[in-house]
């Protein structure tokens, strides 16, 4: 598992007057870079890179300007060719939500070698960074 925190500023805040779904869905992409930049070698990060193929999100709750959300991601099971799925779960960390999953998402990313640009199966010592 991997963590990272985030703090909602005026830059994340929409017409309702908390985080916007988007701004969540970047926060998910950073939590995940964080965790591979984390694991990774600095090779494997040159070599490769992932990308996202599908989210789904479910909204529970949220947050209002100035409150953070702690990001947890891990990876539930072992990779199925060029693609694994994540998980991410956003708890607050004050108010009455404070610890509670109000934000879920399962998102699924497949595995691109920087030089070809194509699709490659994730190789069983990468797997491993992530369910090992």
């Amino acid at each position: 598992m991997h963590t990272k925190t985030f703090t909602a500023g005026p830059e994340h805040i929409d017409v309702l007057g908390h985080v916007n779904n988007a701004v969540w869905v970047q926060w998910m992409e950073a939590v995940a870079t964080s965790h591979w930049e984390a694991l990774a070698s600095p090779e494997q990060q040159a070599a490769f890179v992932w990308v996202v193929t599908r989210h789904e999100i479910d909204y529970r709750g949220n947050i209002a300007l100035g409150e953070s959300v702690t990001a947890e991601t891990f990876v539930p099971d072992a990779p199925r060719g060029a693609r694994f799925d994540r998980r991410v779960d956003f708890r607050p960390e004050t108010g009455k939500s404070a610890g509670k999953v109000i934000v879920s998402a399962r998102t699924q990313w497949v595995l691109i070698d920087k030089a070809s640009g194509r699709i490659l199966r994730v190789p069983a010592d990468m797997a491993a960074l992530f369910t090992g």
